[in-house]
């Protein structure tokens, strides 16, 4: 399609959209007085209206029922989480006995990593990507260090070419292989957090397997994002937030993928009672019996008030189906970075997308480099309705998340940006 940098183009691409009515099922913040143009949905995705009566339901129904909430509830709190067996699978690519919600997200892969992180003799090292996400970077730390070793010695970077900005895949398998059976782990994010990359986790899963690793992801910016297809890739384990583009509210629920072929393990795990065999739970036995797949790895009973926010969000991703929200993803994705090339023609400062410009290594996130700009076209953004993500040195990170933004808003976007620059 060839794209033109008009609001009468914008509208016909809404009218054809197919998602476009979901942007009215979001409460959008307002700036003005004004709906704002939200590009933050990979850092805080927005709230949708159908939300609030998920946890009114509990509300209720702990008030009403106190206790017996657990089992006399119409969506009963001692199994809430299964209700997110069948749509979450979905999403990753996954068999439903694989996912569970509990905890989150770090503290589900310090718990992951009690099963999968098992260094012994000289096979102890970590592969990550340069750059991860700080979060990760201190996770890692922490975990070599419990186990004894210098971070030094066990963690090794994979790192980006000089004058590139993203991670090439021969890298990632060439280090893999140079790492050899020194490798204990390949822990990487799906999509990485700065700059966007789509990293091949079925390329790189196999190549880390070969080596002898266990193979797991960080799928914080790719759960409810790309086409996930976990249980074919054979990964080993794979956690995420729900906050992002699955809109579940801030700090909320992580979700968490143990590949079927772990399940009958004697992998080592930290254990508590709600893993326990679901019958008979609340017999209070004294050794554990875990439940069979995902949920064994479950420790506390679940804060089923979190829950719901996320149960809200999960169903309307059943209600649209992963392959429609790529297809506008990528089409919506694509009109952004034409706005962006278009503006940056009648500007004197330069745009450099450091965002893999192949629609298969990129998402919903477009990073880009305001060269002879700084932190006040930013600000000025921010005023005038555009919520955007600031990164130093001058980076801004666009999320068009196809769940609710609309081509019109990547066009008045565009107007914002080049008025932000010419009147300066």
């Amino acid at each position: 399609m060839t794209f033109q940098n008009t609001r009468e183009f914008a509208r016909e691409l809404d009218s054809k959209d197919t998602l476009n009515h979901y942007q009215e099922q979001f409460i959008f913040p307002k700036v003005n007085d004004k709906r704002v143009i939200y590009f933050t949905g990979n850092s805080l995705g927005l709230q949708p209206k159908r939300t609030k009566a998920y946890v009114d339901e509990i509300m209720d129904d702990w008030a009403n029922l106190a206790v017996e909430g657990h089992f006399y509830a119409e969506k009963p709190w001692w199994d809430y989480q299964e209700r997110f067996a069948e749509p979450l699978s979905k999403i990753v690519g996954a068999l439903p006995s694989e996912v569970t919600v509990m905890n989150t997200l770090t503290v589900n892969l310090h718990l992951l990593m009690v099963s999968f992180y098992q260094p012994k003799g000289k096979r102890y090292k970590i592969i990550c990507e340069e750059k991860a996400f700080p979060s990760d970077q201190y996770m890692f730390q922490s975990q070599v260090n419990f186990h004894g070793y210098r971070t030094e010695d066990a963690i090794v970077e994979i790192k980006r070419r000089e004058g590139e900005h993203n991670i090439r895949l021969e890298d990632v398998l060439a280090k893999i292989e140079e790492v050899g059976d020194e490798l204990a782990l390949v822990l990487i994010g799906g999509v990485n957090y700065y700059t966007g990359q789509v990293f091949d986790i079925k390329t790189i899963t196999a190549a880390g397997q070969k080596a002898g690793a266990k193979v797991g992801w960080d799928l914080a910016h790719a759960a409810g994002n790309i086409k996930l297809e976990l249980h074919d890739w054979n990964v080993d384990f794979a956690a995420w937030c729900s906050y992002k583009y699955m809109n579940s509210g801030p700090g909320n629920a992580s979700g968490c993928f143990v590949h079927e072929k772990h399940h009958n393990s004697d992998l080592p795990r930290f254990a508590g009672w709600w893993g326990h065999n679901k019958e008979r739970r609340f017999k209070m036995e004294p050794n554990f019996d875990p439940v069979h797949g995902a949920d064994g790895w479950q420790i506390s009973n679940l804060p089923v008030l979190s829950l719901a926010p996320y149960l809200a969000s999960v169903e309307m991703f059943a209600e649209v189906g992963m392959d429609t929200l790529i297809a506008k993803r990528d089409h919506i994705t694509s009109y952004l970075e034409f706005i962006l090339h278009e503006i940056d023609k009648e500007v004197e400062s330069t745009f450099e997308i450091i965002t893999p410009s192949n629609p298969e290594e990129r998402a919903s996130q477009l990073s880009v480099f305001l060269h002879g700009e700084g932190r006040a076209l930013f600000d000025y953004l921010m005023k005038n309705g555009v919520i955007t993500d600031w990164r130093e040195p001058n980076v801004i990170r666009l999320a068009p998340v196809p769940l609710y933004c609309s081509y019109e808003d990547m066009y008045d976007f565009g107007q914002i940006l080049k008025k932000g620059i010419l009147g300066k």
